[in-house]
């Protein structure tokens, strides 16, 4: 019967719950697994998964990377594996053109500085703090979405790796909020990413804000949904001023769309 109603939810691309994100079935969505009430671990790519309750049910929020081809791959249920059909989907290219030859093909001090930055990222990414709730999501700042998740991108036309995040056009200087409550874990000033912060929400799930003029929080502090924390800037790798909202769930590159209530 459990396996029934797994396979039964994975055979449509999209579905939305009450308070949970939405299900999207394809590389860099999110597949929302319900669990028996006696289940304690889930796993992903060997990373711990989100559990959250709605009323009587409990749900494995499962992050689906960006990388991952059509098909089917697993998730790990206490001894169990279950299956999540990976959907086709259509993500645009994106053609920037940079002045700053720096960004296509960065210097040998450049990339260690890179590198360095990414295993700081991914130790952030990967980390796993015990939470009860899953938190609701609002923008973190005003302006239109771009729909930039996702993108195929193609920088003075080398291509690099696809979009991760959302972009959200805006002024310098305009406020940027905490998109739900968390724990700052870090601040910085990356040579991709600029101005940085990162906030945990819990459970493997992580709010990045790029490209920041200003950082208002600092390393340790609790934020609280709306509660104001930096400013839109246009620091980084950048070709004019917005927000780049990053969301990480169990170390895999979601829509952060997804986590918005519609």
């Amino acid at each position: 019967m459990f396996m029934k109603k797994i396979l039964l939810l994975c055979c449509f691309c999209t579905t939305t719950y009450a308070q949970l994100p939405q299900q999207s079935l394809r590389a860099g969505g999110i597949a929302v697994l319900p669990l028996p009430s006696n289940v304690q671990q889930v796993s992903y790519n060997h990373q711990s998964v989100l559990i959250t309750q709605e009323q009587n049910q409990k749900y494995a929020v499962v992050g689906i990377p960006l990388s991952t081809p059509v098909g089917t791959t697993y998730a790990q249920i206490d001894t169990q594996s279950v299956p999540i059909h990976v959907q086709p989907y259509a993500y645009a290219e994106q053609h920037i053109k940079l002045q700053n030859q720096s960004y296509v093909q960065p210097s040998s001090i450049q990339l260690e500085r890179y590198k360095t930055e990414a295993q700081e990222q991914h130790q952030i990414y990967t980390s796993f703090t015990p939470s009860n709730t899953l938190p609701q999501f609002i923008a973190p700042t005003k302006g239109k979405f771009s729909n930039s998740f996702g993108r195929k991108r193609f920088f003075n036309e080398e291509e690099r790796a696809p979009h991760s995040g959302l972009d959200i056009p805006a002024p310098v200087g305009q406020t940027v909020i905490a998109p739900a409550d968390g724990t700052v874990v870090k601040t910085g000033d990356y040579f991709f990413n600029g101005k940085t912060v990162f906030i945990d929400h819990g459970q493997g799930l992580i709010t990045m804000l790029c490209h920041l003029s200003e950082i208002d929080v600092q390393a340790g502090q609790t934020v609280k949904q709306g509660e104001a924390i930096a400013k839109v800037g246009k620091t980084g790798r950048v070709t004019g001023p917005h927000l780049h909202w990053g969301m990480s769930l169990n170390d895999a590159r979601v829509d952060p769309q997804l986590f918005i209530a519609r």
